[in-house]
């Protein structure tokens, strides 16, 4: 019990520390108190968290603080999330992370919430009526987090500005696809000089040679995964299919590596390489690598990688595995700090509450990494320096 207390201490003690990062994006009391009420109830234990039990869990009389902080009280979830990173670089930042773009999606009934329609969904893992999300997640060494997200908008909703307008999308906003959100996620972490060393995404973003060339362009280093049918640039054609370089390749090419833990144990495929793109830079290199199933030889999947000539295979397949730390985010920000459990319709309504959702997901981070600290301290034995008596000049 008294552990509890303390815990829950530190918990609140760490979320009013994120809240005070951005209190100044409220002009009054009220939505100041709402946001931080609406983040604690976020990371409390409750069965469902909707407006009502946060209501009671923030001592309200009923949800009308909650949906005014969420649909009409005028404040910017853009720079909230501003303030927001810039706590992530603070207390995780690390020149070695990786930025990793992917989309989830959130089952809604009906038609009214904005950008609802019969889609595909990577949660449900078959086409249902649901929101998409494209969200930017920051994996480094001490923790991962989301730091971006973009509501994805279909065709059916930018086509007709009425119903955009009744859902809180101002004319100004378009349709974009979803490599387009990716490229401006990754364009604005750039631009706010957010510190990482590496992109990486799925087939659906990464099967784009123009964000590729993009990324290249501008020195990113980047690991997409890409669709057999992809073609790349070698000696011998300029496109050449991906999937028709491996077929020959001897034997001792192939390497049989973990790229990361999976919830059976780690992940252990077998992994080759063969570089592409004969003419470049002499300090840069292109790669096409080929993950092969160890139990089945035939399902072999496809990354392309832009990266420093001296990178090994094990860095590329490290960097690979590490897209799988998005999806450890999604699922531990749904548990844990509500990022699906919400009842807006309104577009600026769904990017406020993911972006406190975000906060409290990137708050519980950063007291797991301080706790991996302490444990660590705890556990790593004391320096073995010893200390040299001073030499007698007899």
């Amino acid at each position: 019990m008294g552990g509890d207390l303390a815990d829950a201490r530190v918990w609140a003690g760490e979320l009013s520390a994120v809240h005070e990062r951005f209190v100044h994006r409220f002009a009054r009391t009220e939505p100041r108190e709402s946001a931080l009420a609406y983040m604690r109830g976020l990371i409390a234990p409750l069965e469902r968290k909707n407006g009502w039990t946060l209501a009671e869990q923030a001592g309200h009389g009923g949800p009308d603080r909650i949906q005014r902080l969420l649909n009409r009280i005028d404040w910017d979830a853009d720079e909230v999330l501003e303030d927001l990173r810039d706590y992530v670089v603070e207390h995780l930042g690390d020149p070695g992370a990786v930025l990793i773009v992917d989309d989830t999606g959130f089952l809604k009934k009906g038609t009214r919430s904005a950008g609802v329609q019969r889609q595909y969904s990577g949660t449900a893992g078959r086409t249902e009526n649901c929101q998409v999300g494209v969200f930017l997640a920051y994996a480094a060494e001490r923790g991962r987090t989301l730091i971006d997200r973009r509501l994805y908008l279909p065709t059916s909703w930018t086509d007709d500005r009425e119903r955009c307008r009744q859902a809180g999308i101002t004319d100004e906003i378009a349709f974009a696809t979803k490599v387009v959100m990716a490229k401006a996620m990754v364009r604005r972490a750039i631009a706010d000089r957010i510190p990482f060393r590496w992109v990486t995404a799925d087939a659906a973003y990464g099967f784009s040679k123009g964000w590729r060339h993009e990324l290249e362009q501008a020195d990113v280093f980047h690991v997409m995964a890409t669709t057999r049918h992809d073609t790349v640039v070698t000696g011998w054609a300029l496109d050449h299919p991906v999937h028709d370089l491996f077929p020959a390749l001897p034997r001792q090419k192939w390497k049989r590596r973990s790229c990361g833990r999976g919830a059976h144990g780690p992940r252990v495929f077998d992994w080759a390489r063969v570089e592409v793109r004969p003419w470049h830079r002499e300090d840069r290199r292109h790669w096409v690598i080929a993950r092969r199933s160890v139990s089945r030889p035939d399902e072999i999947s496809y990354y392309i990688a832009y990266c420093p000539a001296d990178t090994t295979l094990d860095q590329l397949i490290h960097i690979a595995g590490s897209r799988w730390a998005v999806e450890e985010c999604f699922q531990s920000a749904k548990q844990e700090c509500g990022l699906d459990d919400y009842q807006v319709r309104c577009y600026p309504g769904w990017h406020r509450h993911i972006t406190l959702a975000m906060a409290a997901h990137a708050c519980l981070t950063v007291l797991r990494a301080r706790a991996l600290d302490t444990d660590k301290a705890e556990t790593d034995p004391p320096s073995s320096s010893t200390s040299a008596s001073p030499k007698s000049d007899a």
